[in-house]
């Protein structure tokens, strides 16, 4: 979801810095919640976590370019079911920035743009859990069409940011258009693949409740709010 250069740029590029700061304000009220309730290390311990695998998501899946920026297996869902939305949230944040400084420079100038398009979906993935699945039930025991929701929900947030970046920066024109349209059916590809990725993983963090009942690893995995 890496936004290609000079898609927004110049003086547009700041609208950037004011919705990632929202973002991220949004972010730190959730990171400060949990830890009032599970403690600074088990949030610093989860967010390390997750800035490694959203590091791998980014670097080391594959990825490619596609119109207006790059089609990536985020998993987006997978670390919110996973470690909680805040430890996500730092974690997506983090990790692409440790991408962009270490193999990427060229799309630190996009940093606030992309940090905005993975955390607002992130924030509308938590408040549809907690609509979408009930109170006593465990992550674990989600069903497809519940994992199916939420990776929809998230990575249309996804392709919705980047279409909005990329028609701020570059107008309604029909090659533009066209970029656009291409972007957001390949990213259809990860809308089938994610629901499938989370309920692995839940499947095994499952099997493997002796190990991922541990302060690493979101409360809501095994027991009800």
């Amino acid at each position: 979801m890496h936004i290609e250069p000079g898609i927004v740029a110049g003086a547009k590029i700041a609208l950037s810095y004011a919705t990632a700061a929202g973002a991220g304000a949004v972010a730190t009220k959730m990171a400060y919640d949990t830890i009032r309730q599970n403690g600074a290390l088990a949030f610093a311990g989860r967010a390390l976590i997750a800035t490694a695998l959203a590091f791998i998501f980014f670097q080391v899946l594959p990825h490619y370019p596609v119109g207006v920026s790059e089609v990536h297996f985020i998993l987006g869902s997978t670390l919110f079911l996973l470690l909680g939305a805040a430890p996500a949230a730092f974690g997506l944040a983090l990790g692409l920035l440790a991408q962009g400084l270490l193999f990427a420079p060229f799309d630190l100038p996009q940093y606030f743009i992309n940090v905005t398009t993975l955390l607002v979906p992130l924030g509308a993935v938590a408040a549809l859990a907690k609509r979408l699945i009930a109170p006593d039930t465990a992550y674990v025991d989600l069903k497809y069409s519940q994992a199916l929701a939420l990776s929809t929900a998230y990575q249309g947030g996804v392709v919705a940011w980047v279409a909005f970046w990329a028609f701020y920066g570059q107008g309604f024109g029909a090659e533009n258009l066209t970029s656009v349209l291409a972007f957001g059916g390949a990213y259809m590809l990860v809308v089938i693949i994610e629901p499938l990725a989370d309920l692995a993983v839940l499947a095994t963090a499952k099997s493997a409740r002796d190990l991922t009942r541990g302060p690493l690893f979101n409360q809501r995995l095994h027991t009800g709010a």
